[in-house]
């Protein structure tokens, strides 16, 4: 069996471990990056999902080359309009009120994966990208190691620092005996495009209801990338609903912001859960994106959460000076990221329970919120703050320039 010896192996080659691969190539480090082959219909470039990129995450992916790399050009977000159904008010975010011609913007995730993966091709050659599965084997205190099977045969990778990126199951984050706390929102998401009477301008709008939210986010092509969120046992009857009774479902959850509803496209469907590891590092491992933590997609925070873990890894192992997989290195990791993933948790998790309230005192405590942000500057601008990605300490490939 051959072996291979690294400094960094990553096991994910989803958006998160490849954005890693990105970031970490110019280091020189030795890199590996082994992922599972891909089906058909389910690779990274097939990903259907609408990704709302926080103004950080855009700027680091344009640094990192991955922008240039897109088929189609991210759609600007210049506005956010936040509302809630049968609530008093609303909250409105204009790019221009910061000073700034936009707040992030929107594509497909397949598009983004696509990019990253022709990025990940053109990396040099201290970094090995193979399609595989990888399982974890006992090491040595100062190695960890995995068995890849791949095509061409059975490899052994070491590594001083093992990275699991391999999605909410994450077969490594279970091999590492790490916990995970779990939450069902007993939500379904359902993902389409859609085409309104009013094209889109820029603007992004999140509706919130009692039984989720509904966003509508504009793209290329003149159409939005649409999600609704609906009780997860409904889930079926709305997605046998045709084009035209989704169209009238959606817009009866949605409202008229957008015009008429005119054509919705295929629709793909996600169940909404909360699944958060309880620690982010192990003795030689890290967990980063979704193994680290899945969340709900409110505030569209997931993937630029997971982007900025990766992000901030390369930061501290570009400035660690010998073992990168040491445990003071892992504890810098570990503190960096405290900040931003504590108040990210608490914000989309919070969101989501408390617009889901239905009483009469739910109304008026978020009629006043509403209200009140609408009128405060001062919380108007932490907010956006937020929605740009810049919470905690920002790595250094996301920071706007000095």
């Amino acid at each position: 069996m051959t072996v291979h010896d690294f400094d960094v192996v990553i096991v994910g080659g989803g958006l998160v471990g490849c954005s890693l691969a990105c970031a970490l190539a110019p280091s020189g480090l030795r890199i590996g990056l082994v992922d599972q082959p891909a089906g058909p219909t389910r690779g990274l470039a097939q990903d259907q999902r609408k990704l709302a990129l926080a103004a950080a995450s855009v700027r680091a992916l344009g640094t990192l080359g991955v922008i240039k790399q897109l088929k189609t050009q991210p759609t600007a977000i210049r506005r956010i309009h936040v509302s809630r159904q049968g609530d008093l008010g609303a909250v409105r975010l204009e790019a221009s009120e910061f000073g700034r011609e936009d707040l992030g913007a929107v594509l497909l995730a397949g598009d983004l994966g696509a990019a990253l993966q022709s990025s990940v091709a053109a990396l040099p050659q201290n970094v090995r990208s193979v399609a595989g599965r990888a399982t974890l084997l006992a090491g040595a205190q100062s190695v960890r190691s995995v068995r890849v099977d791949a095509e061409h045969g059975e490899e052994v990778w070491n590594s001083a620092l093992l990275v699991a990126a391999d999605g909410t199951a994450s077969p490594l984050r279970t091999a590492l005996g790490v916990s995970v706390e779990t939450f069902d929102y007993e939500q379904t998401l359902i993902v389409t495009s859609l085409r309104a009477s009013s094209a889109p301008d820029g603007t992004a709008y999140e509706r919130f209801t009692d039984t989720g939210p509904c966003a509508l986010l504009p793209m290329s092509g003149g159409r939005y990338g649409a999600l609704c969120g609906v009780a997860a046992n409904e889930a079926d009857d709305v997605l046998q609903l045709n084009a035209v009774e989704y169209a009238e479902f959606f817009q009866k959850r949605f409202g008229w912001r957008a015009g008429r509803v005119l054509d919705v496209g295929e629709r793909f469907a996600w169940p909404l859960r909360r699944v958060v590891a309880s620690k982010v590092i192990a003795e030689r491992a890290v967990l980063m994106g979704n193994a680290a933590q899945t969340i709900h997609p409110i505030g569209a925070q997931g993937f630029n959460l997971g982007l900025r873990d990766a992000l901030s890894l390369a930061d501290v192992l570009a400035e660690a000076v010998g073992d990168v997989g040491a445990m003071d290195v892992l504890a810098d990791y570990e503190q960096r990221r405290r900040e931003d993933r504590e108040q990210t948790l608490a914000f989309s998790d919070g969101l989501a329970r408390i617009t889901r309230g239905s009483s009469f005192l739910h109304h008026v405590g978020r009629s006043v919120g509403l209200l009140a942000m609408s009128l405060d500057a001062g919380l108007r601008a932490q907010l956006a703050a937020g929605a740009m990605g810049y919470r905690g300490r920002v790595p250094r490939l996301a920071r706007e320039p000095a």
